[in-house]
């Protein structure tokens, strides 16, 4: 994350992926008060054993392109709401990425969102992650046809 207010949704995130029993790691980089860190972590994620890497940041919002432009492995940004613009100006840095260095980017701070999608990455080799991704998916479409007959049983 590019700063400790992130954590928040950074949580999400982290929760999602303990769900799921997938190992991660959490670090504060800013790509601009901490360019050297955080170009050295993106580097040396893959050979530190990385699938995926899931940058949060807020306002300027560079650590994804600042992340994606040091690896080959998935980055998977999250714009982070800010004290102005509602997270627009980080959701607009974040997604509008050259051609050459993607950064897939999901809703403003939309950590749980980052995780799963970093799972289905992470599942294209992994059956096992694959099955838990279904499972979650149908215990998810289980919760919402159980709101659909609560609604009706009350109308």
């Amino acid at each position: 994350m590019g700063s400790d207010s992130d954590l928040p949704v950074v949580k999400k995130a982290t929760d999602m992926l303990k769900s799921f029993g997938v190992p991660f790691e959490v670090h504060v980089y800013s790509a601009h008060r901490t360019p050297a860190e955080a170009r050295d972590f993106a580097i040396n994620a893959r050979a530190n054993g990385f699938g995926a890497i899931i940058a949060a940041a807020g306002m300027a919002a560079h650590l994804a392109g600042a992340i994606a432009a040091n690896t080959t492995l998935p980055v998977i940004g999250i714009p982070c709401m800010g004290a102005c613009m509602d997270g627009i100006d980080a959701l607009l840095s974040t997604v509008q990425m050259p051609t050459g260095i993607p950064v897939a980017t999901v809703a403003v701070n939309g950590g749980a969102n980052a995780a799963l999608l970093s799972v289905q990455i992470l599942a294209v080799e992994d059956a096992d992650l694959a099955a838990k991704l279904d499972a979650k998916r149908a215990e998810d479409a289980a919760k919402v046809l159980e709101k659909d007959r609560d609604i009706l049983s009350r109308l």
